[in-house]
């Protein structure tokens, strides 16, 4: 369990201190809105299921366990206000830290990239978004502006969690320039499927998943988010998966699923406090002969409200016998009135409700009471705890805490809800009488169905889903996540490597300049230059075939370029320097000034009997091809869909092997590649092979994947092996890419300049 300073909380069986730790919340909204009414300020709790969640949340905590770090509503340009005063209260008052942006870049922000881009594609209405280039350069002006607040808060100790859509490029720019803190982040509205998510300009798609790959968790509210976020990885970015933990090539960061819950016990405490009786007693004075339908939504094209109206208007034609009997109160609040679409919704509202009353209504029953305001915690609590039917119909929904909090405000134990199964809730809410929102029939038969459902089996759904609301409120999905976000630390040091530090770096240099007699094993691709699509177009460029010449014709040094590569490219390319190659991971030799030849006797007949197979498996790979050298046959995919190549490959490898159990044949799968060659070819054994030669008193070795393990295991300890990527490696070292590579033998030229 997690709890603030000065409590501990329990991760994997340990119990840790967090005196001097603090969480930093981050969301486009503070908790608190600022105002100026004749040129006082005025400062009111902002709303939203986020905030209310959160405050029931942190009002249990010290105070100066958090800050809230957001926008405040108050335009940066405004006269004659003292922002270090509105500073000063924010932060003294309400443990807020404001973002100050101008009317005119909220606009373009939150109206602009936010509303009419990413809302509408992500709740699956693409024809509704507008790929502006200029909003989303917008949008990450302000992620940039967020940070360069956000860094003027941060401690070294701190805990930072990023909320919602507005934010995701944030998490990146935060690990960057703060790589030792925990950074979650929570996305509250649904992640779509890659099919939409692609919709979006490429580039836009690509920074948005590198932004969220900062954060070391993200959080989303179900199953299929998170699944769609993982596959939206791997297609997109090419990082691959495993329970959730996805490794980016510098980081193992997590995607895991986390249903907010809500404050319960507020909830559930509410119909029986004073004020909420006496709105009670009011509503029944009007409505107490009438059972009631009830819906509140803020008013927006995903929550299905004119699909509801339709609906409703079906059910009176086809149930007449309810007619006054019932009444349908339904409250919009007011949302993004700036909006074109949201001006086009209320118009259609108002024709509907005027459409039903105006059919059904009379001097004695109105069948629809309509609200288009926000109303108090007093008001909605009684309406939830009076209602016999929750209409709540969206047609995609992150969540919808709104069915929560009516469950919850269920007191006397009846009542019935009727969701959308395009709800988040409704993975969690399986009692309700789930629907489908798009089907008016379904939604009017419902109603009929929930209306005459016996008390006693309404009882029995409200129960059960009490009991797992209770369970599961704002207080343990909050302490939940950081539960977990603290467990993937642990994760990453688990897996955590020695990286090469410039200390270190220092050592090497050193040893190469004392030293007389030195080797250098280096791969090639991956490790002295960057994976090309397919492999004759991994060419050197002058830098690098410079660097290799300079470092070969220093006495001192034998330099051994040691690849997976067929001899014909290695010849092609660097024939011509004096340096020792080493073809097909140790098949082939060619020493300086000498022709190639193999170590020792080998066998190539079991191609004959593999290449059919493996051509079979090629050709159900589109965009993967076969590469066959003198001993070995390499079957390339890095330019085929990742996830039916991850399928294909299994298969393959799963039929292969029984083929090979009894002969001395060998498999590897490297980087994007797999590989069938004989059981005694590898690059340790040639690594081996010089070192049984000559003795020598520096040798480093650089290689990048799991065909370099072999030479790791042999390098003796004293001598230097380095790891190109952060993954767990008999080497002695790791670096990040081969930039940093080129960068250690840039290191090692100075040294023979200066000499």
């Amino acid at each position: 369990m997690f709890a603030f300073s000065p409590i501990s909380f329990i991760i994997s069986q340990k119990e840790v201190k967090v005196d001097k730790m603090r969480l930093v919340i981050i969301s486009n909204r503070l908790p608190v809105t600022v105002s100026s009414f004749e040129d006082k300020l005025e400062f009111s709790w902002s709303s939203g299921g986020l905030v209310s969640g959160l405050l029931s949340f942190l009002s249990k905590q010290e105070k100066d366990s958090y800050v809230w770090v957001g926008w405040p509503g108050f335009s940066s340009k405004q006269k004659n206000i003292d922002f270090k005063e509105i500073d000063r209260e924010l932060l003294s008052k309400y443990n807020s830290f404001p973002v100050h942006l101008s009317d005119e870049l909220m606009e373009r922000f939150y109206y602009g990239f936010c509303n009419k881009n990413l809302w509408p594609l992500f709740h699956y209405f693409p024809y509704l978004a507008s790929f502006n280039e200029r909003d989303w350069k917008i949008y990450k002006q302000v992620n940039k502006i967020f940070f360069d607040t956000v860094k003027k808060v941060i401690k070294k100790d701190d805990v930072v969690w990023i909320h919602d859509y507005h934010l995701m490029l944030l998490p990146k720019m935060i690990k960057e320039s703060f790589p030792q803190l925990p950074v979650g982040f929570f996305l509250h509205i649904p992640f779509p499927s890659y099919e939409m998510f692609r919709l979006l300009p490429r580039k836009w798609g690509i920074e948005i998943l590198e932004g969220l790959s900062g954060a070391d968790l993200i959080g989303f509210h179900t199953y299929d988010y998170t699944q769609y976020f993982i596959r939206c990885m791997l297609r997109i970015l090419g990082y691959e998966s495993n329970l959730g933990y996805i490794y980016t090539g510098q980081r193992l960061i997590k995607a895991d699923t986390f249903p907010m819950g809500i404050d319960y016990e507020k909830f559930n405490k509410g119909p029986n406090t004073p004020a909420v009786k006496k709105e009670k007693k009011e509503i029944k004075k009007r409505f107490g002969k009438y059972k009631i339908i009830f819906s509140v939504d803020r008013q927006d094209y995903t929550k299905g409200i004119l699909h509801r109206l339709r609906a409703y208007l079906i059910f009176l034609r086809k149930y007449p016998q309810w007619h006054e009997r019932i009444v349908f109160i339904m409250i919009i609040i007011p949302s993004r009135i700036g909006i074109w679409e949201y001006k086009k919704i209320q118009n259609r509202v108002n024709e509907i409700i005027s459409q039903i009353n105006g059919e059904f209504g009379s001097l004695k029953w109105t069948p629809l009471v309509y609200q288009y305001r926000s109303i108090p915690f007093e008001q909605l609590s009684a309406l939830y705890s009076l209602s016999d039917v929750a209409l709540i119909t969206p047609l995609r929904d992150g969540m919808n805490l709104v069915s929560k909090e009516y469950v919850a405000s269920r007191v006397d134990k009846k009542g019935v809800l009727i969701l959308s199964e395009m709800t988040g809730a409704a993975m969690e809410l399986g009692e309700a009488v789930v629907i489908n929102p798009d089907d008016p029939d379904e939604i009017a038969n419902s109603i009929d169905n929930s209306l005459n459902m016996s008390i006693r089996e309404q009882s029995l759904r409200i129960k059960s889903m009490q009991e797992r609301l209770k369970r599961y409120d704002i207080h343990k999905w909050v302490k939940d996540f950081l539960e977990v976000l603290f467990e993937v630390q642990d994760e990453q040091k688990k897996i955590e490597v020695h990286y090469l530090s410039q200390e270190e770096l220092k050592n090497l240099v050193n040893s190469y300049r004392k030293s007389t007699k030195r080797i250098l094993f280096l791969d090639y691709d991956g490790t002295l230059l960057p994976f090309a699509p397919v492999p004759g177009k991994a060419k050197p460029n002058k830098k690098l075939i410079n660097t290799l010449k300079k470092l070969g014709k220093c006495r001192e040094n034998t330099v051994v370029l040691i690849s997976g590569r067929d001899k014909k490219w290695m010849e092609k390319w660097f024939g011509k320097i004096q340096i020792y190659l080493v073809a097909e991971h140790g098949a082939w030799l060619k020493e300086r000034r000498k022709e190639w030849k193999t170590f020792g006797v080998l066998d190539r007949e079991w191609k004959k009997k593999i290449l059919p197979i493996l051509q079979t498996y090629k050709d159900r790979l589109p965009g993967s091809f076969i590469e066959e050298k003198s001993f070995s046959l390499v079957w390339h995919y890095r330019n085929s869909n990742p996830e039916l190549s991850s399928f294909r490959i299994r298969e393959f490898m799963d039929e292969i092997v029984s083929f090979t159990a009894n002969r001395d044949i060998y498999l590897l799968q490297g980087n994007k590649v797999v590989e069938i060659k004989g059981g005694n070819i590898n690059k340790g054994l040639a690594v081996k092979e010089f070192l049984s030669k000559e003795k020598y008193d520096f040798i480093l070795c650089v290689g990048d994947d799991n065909t370099d393990e072999d030479m790791f295991q042999v390098i003796p300890p004293d001598g230097y092996s380095v790891k190109v990527g952060l993954e767990k490696s008999y080497a002695r070292y790791n670096v990040k890419s081969y930039e940093e590579v080129l960068a250690i033998l840039e290191n090692l030229l100075r040294i023979e300049h200066s000499s």
